[in-house]
């Protein structure tokens, strides 16, 4: 029987070669295309959000301070220790609190663990984390006005002896460990114990919001903290119910929402607890659904040590679990350290050497004998906390004042003020007693000086907020590739060079003398070099220590650094600056303390953080210039423009950067400026072939299945974008020569002699991502062979966009010790070879004898 195909000859020749061309190009596809890149719209409709109103809560919502209340929680599920984005409409203008009350019309927001056994699927108050700072109408206890109390709440009070010995209510907190926490007991007081202040909470490390203000329109939002139980032991939020190793879920708990209006029944104000019953009873609650906390990988699987840059580390944790489930059951764990140690102990190919992730190059003595997986796109970010203060002089417009205490959440920032904020060179970035002298008549702080206000929303210039955490940023301590492109950013910028060399701006401020790249200006008679790899205070005022009294204060005492870009992040969520606090003598030893965290709608700090950590923390973050002189948010969009102009570091053609000097940078109008790719390296000339696989197998993941955006398991965390086609085709090429290994040869080339066939690039390193030969480029000047997107020039050359090309070559130039690559970098040029040999095999179909 003949197939049903077109009458004719040539139709015939036609759809055989179209058929054969199209089986070539699938070939072709699957070695070469890594997937489709998931828009930010998908990844919101993962993000789990949920809404709740009064109307469907509230069995009593005709009489709830706000009967229309609908409140939006960003993500409920997969929850970790993070923020969350906790936005409503429907509300009423708030009044900021006193210290007589505690406002009116505000919401206040708690964490709690339990059911409440009486109204299934609704939270039990006693369980909540509420009452640690002891502010007027957020406190679990306190005196009751005569006919004021609920009979539910009847067992919790200790009725009024006499005028001058009123009723008293107390709730409990119970602890999701069993115990409890009670001041009253079978109507009596109990002496001693204080609810508010306990072993599981106090206010340096309770979550709760107790004013959150609403804005003239009836809307607002906050960042809420949320905490499993590895924070609060007493909510016990994502512990582990279930022995499987590969549960996807811990304890559940719930984000309370609590109204209030003008006053507490009973009173002229609110100062009652919002825990008393004419309070708790309208309301809202959300359920939030923990990743278990702990172990997810079978005790006894092998470790294996991932070494580097934090930018990757929170993609790390979820890729994790899905990784030991795999088929080698590996568990990998991430060292964050200083990426260059971690290139260098990568580089030696010592059987114990760790993967390392890095964003450069290895840039050591001796030769760079790795191959460079793209497993990352994220970005260096200033994120930052700041409530409204207006100034009282009668020069803020009403509309202004109205917004006293909501939430500032557009900023933007150029290389020069970039610059200001990581040199103390603002009056309050070094202690108050201290000569300041030097820093002449330099404003107080970032909000104050006239080089911001002039980019920024007139609403800033209505603020009278002079918090030391706003005078610099907060900073991670240590080296990274992080502080090298920040200040590779800043050096990049004209005016920024020009203030660090010691010219003052448009309005006279000046740059440190001590951070001045000026050795003529600067009073160690030796320039601040720059751009390096980490963030000093060169700065030596100190204010001086008292003989039995205070310590001596110098700049890290006064602005000290974080641990990491994410502890900069997650204090910046709490809206604490490390200020520094008065001396106490009593401590044991005496030492200064510091300030307790600032609450919302009093809030002012800046930190330095990245992507992933600003979205944990759901921390708004500022718009930076780019060389085009466009100001850009982080977004995914952003970061992949950035990737589409990245350029070549240095001679190593495997691994790219956003080179600010760039032509490719400067027509890069959409471009983020601080994207940053993150490498996994690793060198083929490793011994152990079982290492070597393992590792491999981390690149491959990495690149493929762990690019699927998502909050679950396994998925790429909000924060990063999914990489772009041609750097997954970099990937898999490095993990395959990673795989295959290499074995260090004594023959050595002549240098005269014509590269070996099978692809190597003009400078002879071996080429890989696909086989493109390509020669490499300079960072310093910006150029390379290697287009943005790591193909063909970009077709608008204003903004450069994803080609989907191979990358470029996978090592450097060849040495002595590097023998033929074999068969590898031919693999995909062969791919295209079968595609036209099938639609020519094809072609030939219609030639051969058919039977009827």
């Amino acid at each position: 029987m003949r197939s049903a195909l077109p009458e004719g000859r040539a139709a015939r020749r036609v759809l055989s070669g179209l058929a054969g061309a199209l089986v070539g190009g699938l070939v072709f596809a699957t070695l070469t295309v890594g997937g489709v890149v998931t828009s930010d719209a998908a990844r919101a409709a993962d993000a789990t959000s949920a809404t709740v109103t009064a109307k469907g809560y509230d069995a009593d919502w005709q009489n709830s301070p706000f009967p229309d209340l609908s409140v939006t929680v960003s993500q409920t599920k997969g929850l970790v220790a993070q923020g969350l984005q906790v936005s409503w409409t429907g509300g009423t203008e708030s009044t900021p609190p006193t210290q007589q009350s505690g406002g009116q019309n505000f919401l206040q927001i708690a964490q709690c663990w339990g059911d409440d056994p009486d109204h299934p699927g609704q939270p039990d108050r006693s369980t909540c984390q509420y009452g640690a700072f002891g502010t007027p109408g957020a406190t679990r206890d306190g005196n009751r006005a005569d006919g004021s109390i609920a009979e539910a709440d009847l067992s919790n009070t200790v009725p009024a002896a006499s005028f001058l010995d009123p009723a008293y209510t107390s709730i409990p907190f119970r602890s999701a460990t069993g115990e409890t926490i009670a001041s009253v007991k079978d109507g009596v007081r109990v002496p001693g114990v204080d609810v508010n202040t306990n072993a599981f909470f106090t206010q340096y490390t309770s979550n709760e919001v107790p004013w959150a203000g609403t804005g003239a329109d009836g809307t607002g939002s906050t960042t809420f903290e949320v905490q499993t139980v590895t924070q609060s032991r007493g909510l016990g939020c994502g512990a582990r119910t279930s022995e499987d190793a590969a549960a996807t879920s811990g304890a559940a708990c719930w984000l309370v929402v609590i109204p209030r209006g003008t006053a507490d029944t009973g009173e002229s104000s609110n100062v009652s607890s919002g825990l008393f019953y004419d309070n708790w009873k309208h309301h809202l609650a959300v359920r939030l659904d923990f990743r278990p906390v702990g172990l997810r990988c079978a005790i006894g699987a092998a470790e294996r040590q991932l070494a580097g840059s934090e930018l990757i580390s929170r993609a790390v944790s979820s890729w994790q679990p899905s990784l030991c489930a795999g088929s080698n059951g590996n568990v990998f764990t991430l060292l964050t350290s200083t990426e260059g140690d971690a290139v260098t102990a990568a580089n030696a190919a010592t059987g114990d050497a760790p993967l390392a992730l890095t964003s450069l190059p290895y840039s050591g003595p001796g030769e760079d004998k790795l191959v460079y997986a793209p497993v990352g796109l994220t970005s260096v970010t200033v994120a930052f906390a700041i409530d409204r203060f207006p100034q009282q002089d009668g020069s803020v417009p009403a509309d202004a004042l109205a917004r006293a205490r909501l939430p500032l959440t557009d900023m933007k920032l150029t290389p020069r003020l970039i610059a200001k904020l990581l040199t103390s060179s603002y009056l309050d970035a070094l202690p108050y007693q201290a000569d300041r002298e030097h820093l002449g008549e330099n404003p107080r702080n970032l909000l104050f000086d006239p080089d911001f206000l002039e980019i920024n929303d007139p609403e800033w210039s209505y603020q009278a907020i002079a918090s030391v955490a706003v005078a610099d940023m907060l900073l991670p301590q240590g080296r990274s590739d992080v502080a090298t492109a920040l200040w590779s950013y800043v050096m990049a910028d004209a005016d920024a060079r020009a203030f660090l060399e010691g010219e003052p701006d448009g309005w006279g401020m000046v740059v440190n003398p001590y951070a001045s790249t000026n050795a003529e200006k600067n009073p160690t008679a030796t320039a601040f070099s720059l751009p390096r790899d980490s963030f000093p205070k060169p700065d030596p005022v100190e204010v001086p220590a008292q003989e039995g009294g205070p310590a001596a204060i110098n700049s890290v005492t006064w602005r000290p650094y974080t641990n990491d870009l994410d502890g900069a992040a997650y204090n910046t969520l709490r809206g604490d600056g490390l200020v520094l606090s008065a001396w106490d003598p009593l401590g044991n030893p005496p030492r200064y303390t510091r300030s307790p965290r600032n609450l919302p709608g009093a809030q002012a700090v800046m930190a330095l953080t990245d992507g992933a950590a600003a979205d944990k923390y759901q921390l708004v973050t500022a718009s930076l210039r780019n060389p085009a002189g466009v100001f850009v948010s982080p977004t995914d969009d952003a970061l992949t423009a950035a990737a589409d102009a990245m350029t070549t570091v240095g001679t190593q053609t495997q691994v790219r950067a956003f080179v600010p000097a760039s032509p490719e940078a400067q027509r890069a109008t959409t471009a983020y400026p601080l994207a940053m790719p993150v490498y996994a390296a690793a060198s083929p000339f490793v011994p152990d072939a079982a290492v070597r696989t393992v590792y491999a197998d981390f690149m491959r993941y990495a690149a493929e299945a762990g690019q699927e955006p998502g909050v679950q398991i396994g998925q790429l965390p909000a924060g990063y974008a999914p990489l772009p086609d041609s750097w997954r085709v970099q990937a898999r090429a490095a993990a395959t020569a990673l795989e295959n290994g290499l074995t260090p040869s004594t023959a050595t080339p002549s240098p005269s002699s014509p590269p070996p066939a099978g692809g190597t690039t003009s400078s002879g390193s071996i080429a890989g991502g696909g086989g493109g030969a390509v020669s490499s480029g300079s960072a310093a000047s910006g150029t390379s062979a290697v287009p943005a997107g790591g193909g063909a020039t970009a077709a608008d050359p204003a903004n450069p966009s994803a080609s989907g090309a191979i990358a470029g070559a996978l090592a450097g130039a060849k040495t002595a010790a590097d023998p033929d690559s074999g068969a590898l970098p031919a693999a995909l040029p062969i791919s295209l070879l079968a595609a036209l040999v099938a639609a020519a095999m094809f072609l030939l179909i219609p030639r051969l004898p058919r039977r009827t």
